[in-house]
């Protein structure tokens, strides 16, 4: 008799600290916990993206002279259609330009530029220094780069995984993660995975807290081309996984336990 009621106090017991664990995580839900304490004087800087390998890339030049300007800008006035023909849209479109595995495109007239690794303003000047001399003195040519929409990946503990596209060369973490519908109540906000690609495919791992406020001032606040967030599981999802279905099985043992002990109590009081 007294070793069924030691074994509902165990159950009861159990069922407590699993309580009390899960009420424990709660601690570690808000995000910039120390945001009043924390000086963001380093993120006093305005982001720019860097292009990198396989980047689509939309260059214009732009003079007072139209035709200085034009071998420099290629366009596109047809298209293939499905069934093998030639067909004309009606206008004209730039010549996009795809960053080859090395970092180079190949621009008109100048021919092979390296441009990976350089942010859109360091881009136009070089192209504008490049083609120059084949200008007359009086061209002062100007040069816009614009980067095609890219992609980051976010993955894990959050509500909705999946890839995020970004249209405006510029996205913070936070705004991934906002965009995959934010963190789950499980997600390990103090231990985010950044998997970043660099232009020359090397892979780097970067842990992210993002309980600091200190966050913002990191260089990886920012997101750049193909980056993978992924949200490890805190202690209480990797128990549940790890339990699985026989998380069920002990409750109910625990259940039957105890209710066949408080059974016998009361048929041995009467």
């Amino acid at each position: 008799m007294k070793k069924l009621i030691r074994l509902a106090l165990v159950g009861l017991v159990l069922v407590m600290a699993l309580a009390l664990d899960s009420c424990s995580t709660s601690k570690g839900v808000a995000y910039f916990q120390n945001a009043d304490s924390v000086s963001l004087a380093a993120s006093k800087v305005l982001y720019d993206a860097k292009i990198m390998p396989k980047d689509q890339l939309t260059i214009t030049v732009n003079t007072t002279n139209p035709e200085a300007a034009a071998p420099f800008n290629l366009s596109v006035s047809a298209t293939v259609g499905t069934s093998g023909q030639l067909n004309s849209g009606g206008g004209s479109s730039l010549q996009g330009y795809l960053v080859d595995n090395d970092g180079y495109i190949n621009f008109p007239i100048v021919g092979k530029l390296h441009v990976a690794g350089l942010t859109k303003n360091e881009c136009e000047d070089m192209i504008r220094s490049k083609i120059k001399p084949y200008m007359s003195t009086t061209e002062n040519p100007i040069v816009t780069v614009r980067m095609a929409s890219y992609r980051v990946t976010v993955l894990g503990e959050v509500k909705s995984p999946g890839v995020v596209q970004v249209p405006t060369e510029k996205m913070s973490v936070l705004e991934a993660i906002a965009q995959a519908g934010d963190l789950t109540i499980y997600g390990k906000r103090n231990n985010v995975m950044l998997i970043r690609e660099a232009a020359d495919g090397e892979k780097s791992i970067h842990r992210l807290n993002l309980n600091d406020a200190n966050l913002i001032n990191s260089p990886y606040y920012y997101l750049q081309q193909n980056d993978i967030l992924y949200v490890q599981p805190n202690s209480v999802q990797a128990k549940n996984s790890a339990i699985g279905s026989s998380t069920t099985v002990w409750f109910s043992l625990v259940s039957i336990v105890t209710s066949v002990a408080s059974l016998l109590v009361n048929v041995l009081r009467n």
